[in-house]
C-alpha cells in the first residue's frame, strides 16, 4: 500500500515549532550569559566596597618605608649607647693618666711611677701560696702599670735621650726593658701557688730597683739640665701623650 506524502500545511507546522524551538534556546543561553556577567560584577562591587570603595593596588605606594617608629628609636638608642661608652673610656683613662700629668715635669711624673710600682711589689710579696687569685689581680696591675711606663720612656724620653747625645743611656735602658718583659712572662706561666713564685718575684724586684736607681740619680737629671724649659715641657706633653695611649 503507498505512503501519502506529508501536505504542504504539515511541513509549515513543523518547520514554525522548530525555529520556536531554536529561538527559546538563543533566549534561555543569552539569559544565562548575563546572569554570570551580574554575578562577575556583584563580586567585584563587593569587593570595592570591602576596599572602601577603592580597587586594590599592588602598586609600590603600599609598600612600607624600610625603617619603621620602632626601629628608628633602636637605631638611635645603640648610636647613644656608644657614644656614652666612648666617653666613660676617655674619662677612664684620663683618670689614669691624670696622677702621672700632675705630678710635675716629665721626670718628676716618671719618679712617681717608680714609687706606685715599688707598691704593687710590696703589696705581691705579702700574699702567700693560698692567694693565688690575689696574686693574679696583682700581677695583671702590676704587667698594665709597666706596659704604660715603658712606652711613655721608649715612646718620648729615650728618643729625647739620644737627641742629646746619651746614645749609650738610651740603648741600655731600653735593653734592661727587655729583661722586664722576661720576667713578667715568667711569672704570669708560673703556678700562682709555686714556692718558687716570691723567690722569682724578688729577683724581679732587685732588677727594677737598679734601673729606677740608674734613671732618676743620672741619667734622667743629665738630660733635664741639657734640654731648656721649652724642650723639658714638650717632652713633658709627649709622654702624657704616649702614657694616655695605655692608660
Amino acid at each position: 500500500m503507498a505512503t501519502e506524502a506529508p501536505s504542504k500545511t504539515t511541513r509549515s507546522r513543523t518547520t514554525k515549532a522548530s525555529a520556536d524551538k531554536d529561538n527559546n534556546a538563543s533566549r534561555s543561553s543569552s539569559t544565562g550569559s548575563s546572569g554570570g556577567t551580574a554575578t562577575t560584577a556583584g563580586a567585584s562591587g563587593a569587593t570595592a566596597a570591602r576596599s572602601g570603595g577603592k580597587p586594590a593596588s599592588t602598586g609600590s605606594a603600599g609598600k612600607r618605608a624600610p625603617f619603621s617608629g620602632t626601629t628608628g628609636a633602636l637605631i638611635g638608642a645603640a648610636a647613644a649607647g656608644v657614644a656614652v661608652g666612648l666617653v666613660a673610656n676617655l674619662g677612664r683613662k684620663a683618670a689614669v693618666q691624670a696622677p702621672t700629668a700632675l705630678a710635675g715635669n716629665w721626670d718628676e711624673a716618671l719618679k712617681a711611677e717608680h714609687a706606685a710600682t715599688i707598691k704593687l711589689f710590696d703589696a705581691l710579696e705579702t700574699t702567700t701560696e693560698k692567694n693565688t687569685t690575689k696574686r693574679s689581680m696583682l700581677l695583671m696591675q702590676l704587667k698594665h702599670a709597666l706596659a704604660k711606663h715603658a712606652l711613655q720612656e721608649e715612646n718620648a724620653v729615650y728618643p729625647a735621650l739620644r737627641e742629646a747625645g746619651q746614645v749609650g743611656d738610651a740603648d741600655q735602658l731600653n735593653g734592661e726593658h727587655g729583661y722586664v718583659k722576661q720576667y713578667l712572662y715568667d711569672l704570669e706561666n708560673m703556678p700562682k701557688e709555686s714556692p718558687a713564685f716570691l723567690a722569682k718575684l724578688r729577683e724581679f724586684r732587685a732588677h727594677i730597683e737598679t734601673h729606677v736607681r740608674e734613671e732618676e740619680d743620672d741619667i734622667f737629671p743629665k738630660l733635664k739640665a741639657k734640654l731648656s724649659p721649652e724642650k723639658n715641657k714638650a717632652l713633658t706633653a709627649l709622654m702624657n701623650k704616649e702614657g694616655f695611649k695605655l692608660a
